[in-house]
């Protein structure tokens, strides 16, 4: 059986460049955690920054209670969580915001589709919410390449 890790970065590229022509958001990233590594990343971004040990915080599954708490660093960014539902059955999404930037702080979410992590961050302005539906709506285009890729092994 063929792993996550076999689909091209031209795929995951795809989906990248999907997601960030909905105007929502500025940035975006997917992420596994079987190792923690960065698949795709919108290269004029900043979450191409991201680093192993801040995916493995992330994800961890363990002790999550202490993420609201200390907080989440992506990519040299430091974030507050806001929700975290990442592994709740059927949700599957984590809200964040930036913040102690002087331009002003912005959304993230991040949404589990099978064994990867989309995590996208919205434009400035754009609300948590909207940016969390439309995330989660854009997560079929993930979910739909590793059903593509896997159906031709």
């Amino acid at each position: 059986m063929q792993c996550i890790g076999d689909i091209s970065e031209e795929v995951w590229q795809d989906c990248i460049t999907l997601f960030l022509q909905t105007g929502m958001c500025c940035d975006a990233a997917i992420i596994t955690n079987s190792p923690p590594w960065l698949l795709a990343s919108y290269p004029e971004g900043n979450l191409f920054q991201l680093t192993q040990e801040e995916i493995k915080i992330l994800l961890v599954r363990e002790g999550r209670e202490k993420l609201f708490l200390q907080g989440i660093t992506l990519a040299g960014t430091k974030c507050l969580l806001i929700r975290d539902n990442l592994y709740t059955e059927g949700n599957n999404t984590m809200d964040l915001r930036t913040k102690g930037q002087s331009w002003g702080s912005q959304a993230v979410t991040v949404v589990q589709v099978e064994s990867v992590y989309l995590v996208v961050m919205g434009q400035k302005g754009t609300e948590g919410g909207p940016l969390n539906f439309k995330a989660f709506e854009m997560a079929g285009c993930v979910k739909e390449a590793i059903h593509q890729h896997m159906a031709h092994f």
